[in-house]
């Protein structure tokens, strides 16, 4: 491959002829890792115990499963950590980093850390870790059958694309901070939202807060009023593949992130079930309007899972394993308002009191009917349904420009991490 003028051929790549492929040791003070052990953990400890599933996004995550230890243990295990210190998972997700903030911690044996030598830019060095050309090098070095593991002797020889200068190096990580603190605000913003439509939700399908121009008490209607119920056609993940007719696999309620599901726009993305229509059941095949609800969840959460389809083409669509089929029996619900009126807390809680089981939950064909739902007219469920669509495509503008920034940043990443693209 021909090098162009200005720049070098190395072991990781084309770079400009005044930068360096430095190993990550010659860049460090010391890299090392946690305690291989177990501390004596204390429940009011001043000092949490971090992992590397701790470790996400460039910050120290403590959540309610961290445990911490006392000073006592503190002192035996402290690592010398400081504010050139760079945390890194070696262990299950491998490359998850977290900057080192100042809080004492004790560091597990899942984390190694690395401290940056003074005259080398810690945030440069903190965006160069998640490069692919990183990424690669760690790969490659991971040991480990089942779980890989990242072992020290590998990180220290991961080579590093590097300006000389730290201004050079300053400049890049100051482009791709500014990058991050936008995908961190579009990530605030996001929740933010999704906590309003959730409020939204609660109010307005519920009565609580009304439409102008609405008035009038709701009737409550069992769900067997409104629907007939019906199971599904079962076919295991296996015998799934791209060719055949749509099916719905109550595996893909549980992951699905929208409570609809629409033939024409998810088309790809739904899996196919090569089968003659003729074996399967009228009730289980899915028309526009129906609401498919999972009969089995591993948790509480799951146990109200459901999908309202969308299929104006009347597509053949398959409604599959541990799936309750609900079919209208009256106009009493507008298909748009079908899209939210089931993921109130009230209804989520009547589907925790009928659910039966242990390790796996769930609910009955028997049962599902005698849920209640406070029904509003016709015309006020399409304004409220209108209401919470605005939101939804709201939120999709902003989740659609976070990504797009994400994908801008990994392409920013490439151009200024490797010198394609200078600064300086």
């Amino acid at each position: 491959m021909e090098v162009k003028h200005g720049y070098k051929q190395t072991e990781i790549g084309v770079i400009p002829e005044d930068w360096n492929a430095l190993p990550m040791e010659t860049i460090t003070t010391h890299i090392g890792d946690g305690l291989h052990g177990t501390p004596v953990y204390s429940p009011n400890g001043e000092y949490f115990f971090i992992n590397g599933n701790n470790l996400n996004g460039g910050k120290i995550v403590v959540t309610s499963d961290t445990k911490s230890v006392d000073y006592t243990e503190f002192i035996k295990y402290r690592k010398p950590l400081s504010n050139r210190s760079i945390l890194l998972s070696i262990n299950g997700t491998i490359g998850n980093l977290g900057m080192f903030d100042g809080e004492p911690i004790v560091l597990g044996k899942s984390a190694a850390y690395l401290n940056v030598k003074a005259e080398i830019c810690k945030q440069f060095v903190y965006h160069s870790l998640q490069t692919q050309i990183v990424k690669q090098q760690f790969f490659d070095g991971l040991t480990g059958s089942t779980i890989g593991n990242l072992g020290l002797a590998t990180i220290r020889q991961t080579q590093i694309p590097l300006p000389q200068t730290e201004a050079e190096q300053r400049a890049i990580a100051e482009v791709l901070s500014d990058v991050d603190a936008l995908l961190v605000a579009l990530d605030r913003l996001i929740a933010k939202k999704r906590d309003l439509k959730q409020a939204s939700m609660q109010q307005l399908l519920t009565g609580q807060t009304r439409i102008p121009g609405f008035h009038g008490e709701w009737e409550v209607k069992t769900l067997g009023d409104l629907f007939n119920f019906s199971g599904g056609y079962s076919a295991s993940r296996d015998q799934l593949s791209t060719e055949g007719h749509c099916y719905l696999h109550y595996g893909d309620i549980h992951g699905a992130s929208k409570t609809w599901v629409d033939t024409r726009a998810d088309y790809q993305d739904i899996p196919k079930l090569n089968i003659p229509l003729k074996r399967v059941s009228a009730n289980s095949l899915l028309k526009d309007g129906d609401v498919v609800f999972v009969d089995a969840s591993e948790d509480d959460e799951g146990t109200s899972k459901h999908v309202v389809v969308v299929n104006k083409d009347n597509v053949p669509f398959i409604s599959g394993l541990h799936t309750i089929v609900a079919k209208s029996k009256t106009d009493e619900l507008a298909h748009e308002y079908r899209h939210y009126c089931f993921q109130t807390a009230a209804i989520r809680q009547q589907f925790l009191f009928y659910a039966v089981g242990t390790k796996v939950s769930g609910i009955s064909k028997t049962n599902i009917p005698k849920l209640t739902l406070p029904v509003p007219s016709v015309p006020e469920q399409s304004a409220i349904a209108a209401v919470l669509s605005d939101m939804d495509a709201e939120l999709s503008a902003l989740v659609a420009r976070r990504d797009k920034t994400r994908d801008l940043k990994q392409a920013m990443m490439q151009e200024l991490l490797t010198g394609r693209t200078r600064l300086i």
